[in-house]
């Protein structure tokens, strides 16, 4: 049976399956009019989900309402939650903790996923199984890692702190990862790497193994070494990946917040108190909620900016 044949078969299905009612309805609307009617569910849905309380939050940015205070009287009070929120130190403090966080995993998670796909993409043997293996961080609940870390970094009883003291002969019990103000960051930025990873790797990958293979042969009849076809074939043509990977990640961690909250909390003290740490202790530990919504469309709108100022960037080096 060929496929036009299949098709007509099921539309007559179709067809006979529909009551009499409703085909008489159907059969009087335009192709335009039948396209809106299996359209316009996802778009009900997709304004109800997104849409809707972006603009809620708007408009309780502009307010003094506090959602544990529903039948208290709420008064607009303009602009003065932005006014506050930029010319506070602590959330400045926290921006650049988050800043410090985005710039560290993205360069370390980079150059290590791009060192795993040029690795596996030599497709040594076994390299179908070491690719699962190193894919499986990722496929776990940040829940679970960040509990699983915590136990791994408790300087008694923890495997981190005994590995770190056997290659370095240092006292596993004398130094407290997600304890010290100077090893909380990194403790975060470690698990996060560990994580994450893999994700920059698979792009890393689908970029090497998109470059055709007649580049390379022309290369090598030319003799060009074999740092010469990295430099000049591999990097170029696989760098829009790269700068796709370093987009995604860098827009997950600037609203990273389960690892944070499960490892520190934000501590010791604020030190690895992120944006979203704040904006959350704003929200539901302080209830300040039209300032907490100010903060939300300042880290929206910080987001958006960088991302749009990055893809603009990103189609430059594709259209080279």
């Amino acid at each position: 049976m060929t496929e036009t044949s299949t098709v007509s078969h099921l539309a007559r299905g179709a067809a006979e399956a529909t009551p009499e009612p409703v085909a008489r309805r159907v059969r009087g609307l335009s192709d335009r009019a039948i396209a809106w009617v299996f359209i316009a569910p996802t778009i009900i849905l997709l304004l109800a989900i997104n849409i809707f309380p972006l603009i809620w939050t708007i408009q309780l940015s502009f307010t003094n309402y506090r959602a544990n205070r529903p039948n208290a009287a709420v008064t607009n009070v303009g602009v003065e939650h932005y006014s506050n929120i930029l010319s506070d130190p602590d959330v400045w403090h926290s921006m650049q903790v988050t800043a410090h966080f985005v710039l560290w995993t993205i360069v370390i998670q980079t150059v290590l996923g791009f060192a795993l796909a040029y690795l596996i993409d030599r497709k040594f043997r076994g390299h179908g199984f070491w690719t699962t293996v190193i894919l499986i961080p990722m496929m776990l609940s940040p829940a679970v890692v960040g509990n699983f870390w915590k136990f791994l970094y408790q300087p008694q009883i923890g495997l981190f702190n005994y590995i770190v003291g056997f290659f370095t002969g240092m006292d596993p019990s004398s130094f407290q990862m997600i304890g010290d103000v100077r090893l909380a960051p990194w403790s975060i930025i470690i698990v996060d790497t560990w994580m994450w990873t893999p994700y920059v790797m698979l792009i890393c990958l689908a970029g090497l193994r998109s470059i055709p293979d007649y580049i390379y042969e022309a290369a090598e009849v030319d003799r060009a070494s074999a740092w010469r076809q990295f430099w000049s074939i591999t990097l170029p043509m696989a760098m829009p990946f790269i700068m796709l990977a370093v987009l995604f990640r860098g827009i997950e961690n600037f609203k990273m917040f389960d690892l944070v909250n499960l490892l520190t909390s934000g501590g010791p003290g604020s030190t690895t108190e992120v944006a979203s740490i704040t904006l959350k202790r704003e929200a539901f530990e302080k209830w300040r909620t039209g300032y907490s919504s100010a903060f939300a469309i300042i880290l929206f709108v910080t987001v958006f900016g960088l991302a749009n100022i990055y893809v603009k960037a990103l189609n430059r080096v594709k259209s080279r």
